[in-house]
C-alpha cells in the first residue's frame, strides 16, 4: 500500500548538502508519493537561494524561512503543523543520515510501530560529542523507562498522527520520543548508517547540554505531576520536612549544649541560615516547575509565529491502491 510521505528537514547554513540530500531522499522513497519539507532556520550563507533553484526543478520539494535562527524545536514545530500526509520523517540536513535507510525505516512502521529511531550505532562524530551523547541517552532511557540506545537522533519515522500530537518547546525535539510513548504510542529503534561530516561545522555546544538537562528535568516534573499535582507536592512536602527536622534537631541540640561558648551560637546561626536557604531554593525551583506546567497545560502559541515564507505544494488525489 502506498502511503503520503512528507519528509521534514531543518538546516541552518548548510548549502553545500541540500541538493545531494533530495536527490537522495527522491531515490530511495520508491513508489511512495512524497514531499520534501526544508525548513530554512535564519541560515546567513546561500542555503535559502540553493532551495529556490531545487524547488523550481523539483515542485514536491515545499521551502518554509523562519524570520531568524530560533532553533531546532521551532523548526520542526512549525514544519509538524502544516506537514500532510501519512507518514513524517524527520532527517538532518547535513548528510550524515543516510536516505537509503528509508525503506528500512518504513518496514518497520509497518510491523505496527508508530515511532522509530534511527539509532546511530556506529557514529562518526568527535569523542567530545559522542561521549556526552553516550551517557545522556543512557540516562534518559533510564529515567523515563524507554528501551532505545539514541533518543536525540535527528533521523526519525513516525505517523502523521505522532507528529500532530507532539507538544513542543524551548529545546524539546530531543525527548520526543519521550512525549510519544507517554501519549501511549509504540515507540522502537533500527540501527542505521552514519556518516562523517563532509561539510560545515556542527553546530553542538557546551550550552546544548545544559539546556538539555534543564528540559528532562521539566519533562519529568511535568509528565510525573500534570494529572497529580497535589499529591506529588505533598509527598514532596512531607519527605522535605523530615529532612529539615532531622538536621535542625541535630544542629539545635549541639546548640544548646555549647550555648555558652562561640560554638554553640554560632550553631544556632547555621541552624536559622540553613533554614533560610533551603526554602529560599526549594520555594523557587518549584515556583519555576509550575509555571512551566501550567503554560505546558494552556492553548499552545500559533507554532507558526516565527515563519516568514512557506511555499507548498498541494497533493494530488489520492494514488491508485493508498
Amino acid at each position: 500500500m502506498l502511503k503520503k510521505i512528507t519528509f521534514v528537514i531543518p538546516l541552518y547554513n548548510e548549502a553545500p548538502t541540500l541538493a545531494a540530500l533530495a536527490q537522495g531522499i527522491t531515490e530511495h522513497v520508491g513508489a511512495h508519493p512524497f514531499r520534501i519539507l526544508f525548513v530554512d532556520d535564519g541560515s546567513t550563507d546561500d542555503s535559502w537561494e540553493v532551495l529556490q533553484g531545487l524547488r523550481q526543478e523539483d515542485p514536491r520539494i515545499e521551502l518554509m524561512r523562519l524570520r531568524r535562527n530560533c532553533g531546532k524545536t521551532a523548526a520542526l514545530e512549525a514544519a509538524f503543523a502544516v506537514a500532510k500526509g501519512d507518514i513524517l520523517i524527520t532527517m538532518d540536513a547535513d548528510l550524515q543520515d543516510d536516505p537509503a535507510e528509508i525503506p528500512r525505516m518504513l518496514a518497520k512502521l509497518d510491523e505496527g510501530y508508530d515511532l522509530v529511531c534511527g539509532w546511530k550505532k556506529k557514529r562518526h562524530d568527535p569523542w567530545h560529542k559522542t561521549l556526552p551523547s553516550r551517557a545522556w541517552n543512557k540516562r534518559i532511557a533510564h529515567q523515563f523507562s524507554l528501551p532505545l540506545h539514541d533518543v536525540n537522533t535527528g533521523f526519525k519515522a513516525m505517523g502523521m498522527e505522532v507528529a500532530k500530537s507532539l507538544r513542543l518547546w524551548s529545546d524539546m525535539h530531543r525527548l520526543i520520543p519521550v512525549f510519544a510513548s507517554y501519549l501511549g504510542f509504540k515507540v522502537t529503534e533500527i540501527p542505521v548508517r552514519h556518516h562523517p561530516r563532509k561539510f560545515g561545522k556542527s553546530k553542538y555546544g557546551f550550552s546544548r547540554i545544559q539546556k538539555g538537562e534543564v528540559d528532562v528535568q521539566s519533562a519529568n516534573f511535568i509528565l510525573k505531576n500534570q494529572d497529580a499535582l497535589l499529591y506529588r507536592a505533598h509527598k514532596t512536602l512531607v519527605r522535605w520536612s523530615t529532612v529539615l527536622v532531622i538536621v535542625n534537631s541535630v544542629l539545635l541540640s549541639l546548640g544548646i549544649l555549647f550555648t555558652e561558648i562561640p560554638v554553640g551560637l554560632g550553631l544556632i546561626f547555621v541552624v536559622f541560615f540553613f533554614n533560610m536557604v533551603i526554602y529560599q531554593l526549594y520555594t523557587f525551583y518549584n515556583q519555576n516547575k509550575l509555571a512551566e506546567l501550567m503554560l505546558y497545560r494552556m492553548p499552545p502559541p500559533d507554532p507558526k509565529r516565527f515563519v516568514e515564507i512557506y511555499e507548498e505544494t498541494p497533493w494530488e488525489e489520492e494514488v491508485t491502491g493508498s
